[in-house]
């Protein structure tokens, strides 16, 4: 699965924003005004296997902050990337490329919308996935906890198909549990609002 110049990942993400459930940016190409007007919105991200060229980066994790003051795709965005404490030189190198967007693939998807891009940050991340509930913790930052909206059958969750996302074209509908976030000119708190969580398999040669 390895190349020297391409990459692959496999694993989970899950995010948390201000919006109402549902967001309107998932049916306007982000191109809708926020229910509240602005955007603040955590995306975490599992690797369960991946690579940077010959780079391993199996098992570690990253998060994206983005805050827009309008409709996502008008821009004019701050974003913060953290990458896991754990990871070795090459292996934070290969995730700053990654999840910063410069090496392609959909988080690239985002620098439209930023205009502002804070320091990157390696910090202990925490990403736990059981069931239909998913947990970030980043000491002293974030404890983010979404849960899946049920669906028709018991133990199921509401799923979107074909929606124009970077993440994934499948997510699932969630809402924050306990959503908090703190870190710089960030201030979130998004308990009871919009989430979504997916498996992704992303490649990029």
């Amino acid at each position: 699965m390895s190349t020297q110049s391409g990459w692959r990942i496999k694993g989970e993400y899950f995010e948390s924003c201000n919006c109402e459930v549902l967001c309107p940016c998932l049916l306007s190409h982000a191109t809708a005004l926020p229910t509240e007007g602005h955007c603040d919105v955590v995306l975490a991200f599992h690797v369960a296997q991946g690579n940077f060229g010959a780079t391993d980066i199996s098992g570690l994790n990253a998060v994206l902050a983005l805050q827009t003051p309008g409709a996502m795709a008008k821009g004019n965005g701050t974003l913060a990337v953290y990458v896991d404490a754990r990871a070795g030189e090459a292996q934070r190198a290969a995730l700053e490329a990654i999840f910063a967007g410069t090496a392609g693939g959909p988080p690239s998807l985002f620098a439209g919308m930023v205009s502002k891009r804070l320091p990157i940050k390696a910090v202990p991340i925490t990403f736990e996935s059981e069931g239909n509930r998913r947990r970030l913790v980043i000491s002293q930052i974030a404890d983010v906890n979404v849960e899946g909206i049920a669906g028709a059958g018991e133990g199921s969750v509401v799923w979107l198909e074909n929606i124009a996302h970077p993440a994934s074209r499948k997510l699932a509908a969630a809402r924050g549990v306990q959503s908090r976030f703190q870190d710089g000119p960030f201030t979130f708190d998004n308990s009871g609002r919009n989430g979504h969580f997916s498996p992704i398999d992303w490649s990029q040669e």
